[in-house]
């Protein structure tokens, strides 16, 4: 499947980008482009943003889990999206789309079996829980849980 070859780096996403190129952008980039994050972090339903971002099966899931390597590269995917969220919290605000964004990358860990990224990530947001909107923190919870 498509997002296989992107995740080990043998093929690229739809716009022709390699996920170790997305992987080093300026934090501007990853905050500008939009049509990245369903390919670093894909999930069981279609993106209504990026209408050919991958969409996962079981079989997809399952080879994932299976193939540590491609487990590290979405590891690689949080590390560098966990730096571009960094301690700051300068994406807060106001019907912010990083929002979403999160709440896709903990759905996407928890599908993919990194129960444990997804706490620790978890833990870093319970830390924001006052200056973010109830309802997304709640979006977040539900997706560590494995709810929704």
């Amino acid at each position: 499947m498509q997002i296989t070859g992107f995740l080990s780096g043998e093929s690229p996403d739809g716009e022709g980008r390699f996920l170790t190129e997305i992987q080093q952008w300026p934090d501007q980039e990853l905050e500008s482009v939009h049509d990245f994050i369903q390919w670093m972090f894909p999930l069981t339903e279609p993106s209504p943003v990026n209408p050919d971002a991958p969409v996962l099966d079981a079989e997809t899931i399952a080879e994932i889990r299976a193939r540590p390597e491609l487990q590290e590269a979405v590891r690689a995917s949080l590390a560098r999206m966990r730096r571009f969220y960094g301690e700051s919290a300068h994406w807060i605000s106001p019907g912010n789309h990083n929002y979403l964004r999160i709440t896709r990358i903990l759905k996407c860990l928890k599908l993919l079996g990194l129960d444990g990224e997804a706490a620790a990530f978890f833990e870093y947001l319970e830390k924001l829980r006052p200056r973010v909107p109830a309802r997304s923190f709640e979006f977040w919870r539900d997706a560590v849980r494995g709810a929704g």
